[in-house]
Formats: C-alpha cells, sequence, structure tokens
C-alpha cells in the first residue's frame, strides 16, 4: 500500500487516553483484505493537482479536472486494488519483480548513480516519496497494466485490413531516424602491466567466443565487465544512440550489423581498456513497414474499444468483492445493485486507533468484518487473472523523468 497519511486525534472521547494516542487513519472503504484511506485519496489529489499545474493548466480548466479526478479517486483506488488482488489470484500469480529490478537498474544507469543509498536518497529529493513506495506503486501500476492486456486486451481483434488502412493514411507517424541500442562489456587495462593487458585482452576475445556460442550476453556483462554501472543492468547502456552520439568508427562499426551481433574486443583509451558491444535492437531510418509496426497500430485502434471494456471487467470484479465504503465517500464506478454499504460491530475496536496499531494492520491487512456480525479475515474474491494497465491513481511514469543525464559510456565521443 502507498505512505499512509494520518490526522489528529481530536475527541473527548479519547481525551484520557491522549498521550497514548496520536495519529490516526480513517478507513475510507475495504476491499476484499485491503483498505484504502482518507489519507491516500487526498494524496492521489494532491499529486495531480501538482501534475496539471507543472503541465501549465491553471484557472477553469484546472479546477475541472481537478473536480472530476477527485470524483473518481475513490474509484481510481478501489479499481488499482481489485486489478493488483486479481494479478495474485491468477494461475500462476503474475510477478513483475524482474522487470521493476530492470526499471530500477536502468534509471540508476541514466541517473549516473551507482550508490544504492544515494539513489534511494535522489528519489526522495525529486518526487518527494521513498525509493521503496515508488517501486510499490510501479509494481501495482505493471500488475494492472497485465491484468487488463490479458483479461480484456487480449480479447479484442483488429482486423488486419483496418490496421493496414490506418497505417497507409498514418504513413507519416511511422518514420524513424536510424538508431541503435547497446550493451557492453568493458575489460579494463587502468593500471596493469603490459603482461597483465595481455591477459585481459585474452579475456575478452574468449567473452566474445562464449557469447557468440549462445551464452547470454547479460550475464556474461554482469559476471565480467569492469564498469559497475552498466554490468549491474547486464550490461545495457539504456538509451537509444544516433550516429552522431558515437565515435565514427564505432557508429560505421554498430550501423553496419544486425540486430543481436556481438564485436570483436575494441581497444580504448579512455578508460583504458578492451570494449566489447552487442547490437541489442537497431531502427534503420526512413519509412517504417507495416510489419514493423502492426503492433503500435494495434494498439492505437484498440483504445478507444478497451474502456468500456475494461470497466466492464471491473464491475465484475466488484460484484464478486466483499467491499463495504464508509458514508460519505462514493465510489463513481459502483456495481449496480451491490450492497457496499458499511457495517460497525459493537465488538469491534473504535476505528480512531493508535499509530502503532495502524502500522500493525499495514504489516497483517485488514482483517474484514464478515456481514452478520462474524469476525475474520476476509479472503480476496477477485477473478483470477493475468496482468494490468494503469487505469488506477496517478503514479510515476514507466521511465520517471529525471534531472540526470545518460551516462556517459566508453563508446560515446
Amino acid at each position: 500500500m502507498y505512505r499512509r497519511f494520518v490526522l489528529l486525534i481530536a475527541t473527548a472521547a479519547f481525551s484520557a487516553v491522549a498521550a497514548d494516542v496520536r495519529i490516526v487513519e480513517e478507513i475510507a472503504a475495504k476491499v476484499n483484505g485491503d483498505i484504502i484511506t482518507r489519507g491516500e485519496l487526498k494524496e492521489s489529489q494532491k499529486e495531480l493537482q501538482n501534475e496539471l499545474v507543472s503541465q501549465g493548466i491553471k484557472g477553469p480548466d484546472l479546477d475541472s479536472k481537478l473536480k472530476q479526478a477527485n470524483a473518481d479517486a475513490l474509484r481510481d483506488k478501489i479499481d488499482e486494488l481489485l486489478l493488483v488482488q486479481a494479478s495474485k489470484n491468477a494461475n500462476p500469480p503474475i510477478n513483475v519483480d524482474a522487470q521493476i529490478s530492470k526499471w530500477i537498474a536502468d534509471w540508476q544507469v541514466q541517473a549516473r548513480i551507482s550508490d544504492p543509498d544515494k539513489f534511494a536518497e535522489f528519489v526522495r529529493q525529486q518526487y518527494g516519496v521513498t525509493l521503496e513506495d515508488l517501486k510499490q506503486r510501479r509494481k501495482n501500476e505493471m500488475l494492472a497494466q497485465r491484468v487488463i492486456g490479458q483479461e480484456v486486451g487480449s480479447r479484442i481483434a483488429i482486423p488486419e485490413g483496418d490496421m493496414k488502412k490506418y497505417y497507409e493514411e498514418h504513413k507519416a507517424d511511422f518514420v524513424r531516424q536510424e538508431e541503435v541500442f547497446l550493451s557492453q562489456i568493458l575489460i579494463s587495462t587502468d593500471g596493469k602491466t603490459p603482461e597483465q593487458a595481455a591477459e585481459a585482452e585474452k579475456k575478452a576475445k574468449d567473452l566474445v567466443s562464449r557469447a557468440r556460442q549462445g551464452e547470454k550476453f547479460s550475464d556474461l556483462a554482469s559476471a565480467n565487465s569492469d564498469d559497475p554501472e552498466t554490468a549491474r543492468n547486464g550490461g545495457y547502456l539504456g538509451t537509444a544512440y544516433k550516429r552522431g552520439d558515437l565515435r565514427k568508427e564505432i557508429a560505421d562499426l554498430v550501423f553496419a550489423q544486425k540486430r543481436g551481433y556481438v564485436s570483436d574486443p575494441i581497444k580504448i583509451a579512455t578508460p583504458p581498456g578492451f570494449l566489447i558491444l552487442k547490437v541489442e535492437e537497431k531502427h534503420e531510418a526512413g519509412q517504417a513497414t507495416f510489419e514493423e509496426v502492426k503492433d503500435e497500430i494495434q494498439q492505437i485502434l484498440a483504445g478507444p474499444k478497451m474502456m468500456p471494456r475494461v470497466r466492464e471487467f471491473l464491475t465484475k470484479l466488484r460484484q464478486e468483492a466483499f467491499l463495504e465504503i464508509r458514508e460519505g465517500y462514493l465510489d463513481s464506478g459502483a456495481a449496480p445493485g451491490k450492497d457496499t454499504s458499511w457495517h460497525d460491530v459493537a465488538q469491534i475496536k473504535p476505528q480512531t486507533t493508535t499509530k502503532e496499531e495502524v502500522a500493525a494492520q499495514r504489516r497483517k491487512k485488514f482483517l474484514g468484518i464478515i456481514p452478520h456480525g462474524r469476525v475474520g479475515p476476509a479472503e480476496p474474491k477477485g477473478e483470477p487473472a493475468a496482468q494490468p494497465a494503469p487505469a488506477a491513481p496517478p503514479a510515476p511514469a514507466a521511465q520517471p523523468a529525471t534531472n540526470a543525464q545518460p551516462p556517459e559510456t566508453p563508446v560515446k565521443k
């Protein structure tokens, strides 16, 4: 769950224990085994406002967008929880941990911050949240994308004739610049004797041979590269390069090769050593063919059909979920006929509670109140699914924009 905001207690009923009861969360909704708090809704609204202001939106237009977003705030939070729960109920459960690790590694490379603690502080300063919070947000977003993709997107068929027609009518949108995506292994000779430098060259040649014989380049880079920033990411340099970005001899080499090409060791002076490059992907300059952009066009044409079906799917998840909404809060995506009234049971502690109890709830998850007065854990009932798209609250973009420029690499000018 996202970090919790807190409210000061100001009720006479608890005045006698004010020293022990200090900060609380108001629960706005219970969704299967999870909760949504008032603080989370306020946080989402604040983030959206900051995003809109940064885009230059102001005045009546800003007020209108914020009003609509506020009306849908609880709906979006419930959507997100249902989709994440569905990803856990899938068979097998959906796991995006590897993608999250790569996302963070790519970002570290671009930010040129290899130290984990310094990178975490960089994230906190840039976004005002902890790295763990940001990772969890991105994870929930990716899980939601996968579920929606599997449960909704995969069921939307776009005739190939329609895609070709769109391609012919929008060819100008699919003109590419020449660019290449690279991975590298650096075997350093810095400070080494001539004999040691010869051994380094021999090691580099051996690695090239192993890569060409089928060993994974990323594994070889992680285990052998002397560039720690890119080694952590399997050697991937994390950005697209145009010819002008690279030294001429390097550009002439990689732009003449096909995807998957692994170079011979290249002797370089700064830093001193031997560089091995792999062409991960290459885009030719000029008009992209229909086959090259077919998947992109399919996504474009499926978009208008997606949202109604996504809402149908989310309504189905609501109908099958244990869902209670506190009086004063509104789910604008409510399922027709679904009873989501709030049940307070006399034996249950008041919702006003200590900060320590709230923290314990976060660790154990909320024990839902079962209708008819029986108390026990509410097991998620979400439909087994696969994996989603961010139809949830505002979350950072797939690759958060940072002030840091992509790192200098040995292959650059």
